[in-house]
């Protein structure tokens, strides 16, 4: 009597025996994560690298008439230094790029983004920020024009153009509209309010130097 049972023979054993099995495979995966593992502990304990460039260094800064002693790194930027280091934070980090105007300070009598020029090149130099003309108890006649002409909304660029004003306004004493376009054009107002700083600018002239408005 026949029978449909099928026997697997030594034969056949020994064929599948030769072949990569699934059980083979997950062998192999588990021996090698066995040994990454084993290696783990050894490549957290490697030293940290080396820091690439000089440390910091004494600077001295001459900030509204006053020195400032201080060690910084020589790729600090002056808005960094004043800002994060010297709490002088009324000029404003916010483009970063040299765009936008709102980190204008005065340095030897020039509007500068102090985003572009570093603390050690300012070392020697006179500079000037918003806190050094202006404050809420006795405010600059270019900050009286700027609250009277509603010349700022958010707030973030104001100290910046007013700034630029009174740098403005020091070398150019008798301003007409088309020149206080040109000598603020450097800065730039997301609100819009330049209609309320050209406008402050030109009172502010009047007041400052004792100019007549020339349009």
């Amino acid at each position: 009597m026949s029978s449909n049972k099928t026997t697997q023979g030594p034969e056949n054993g020994q064929q599948r025996g030769k072949g990569f099995s699934r059980r083979t495979f997950m062998q192999g995966v588990g021996a090698g994560s066995t040994a990454v593992a084993a290696l783990a502990p050894a490549a957290q304990a490697a030293p940290p690298p080396s820091p690439v460039g000089p440390g910091p260094v004494p600077m001295t800064l001459k900030i509204n008439g006053k020195t400032h002693s201080v060690r910084l790194e020589p790729r600090v930027t002056l808005i960094d230094a004043l800002r994060n280091h010297l709490d002088y934070t009324g000029a404003k980090k916010v483009c970063d790029r040299a765009t936008c105007g709102s980190c204008t300070v005065i340095v030897d009598g020039n509007a500068v983004y102090s985003c572009t020029m570093l603390a050690i090149e300012a070392q020697g130099r006179d500079i000037q920020t918003i806190e050094g003309f202006t404050t809420p108890a006795k405010m600059h006649p270019v900050s009286e024009n700027f609250v009277k002409h509603d010349a700022q909304q958010c707030g973030f660029c104001t100290p910046g153009f007013v700034v630029a004003c009174k740098a403005f306004l020091d070398k150019n004493p008798n301003p007409t509209m088309a020149d206080v376009e040109k000598g603020l054009s450097g800065n730039i107002c997301r609100c819009g309010t330049y209609v309320g700083v050209r406008e402050a600018a030109l009172e502010a002239a009047q007041q400052v130097r004792g100019g007549r408005r020339g349009d």
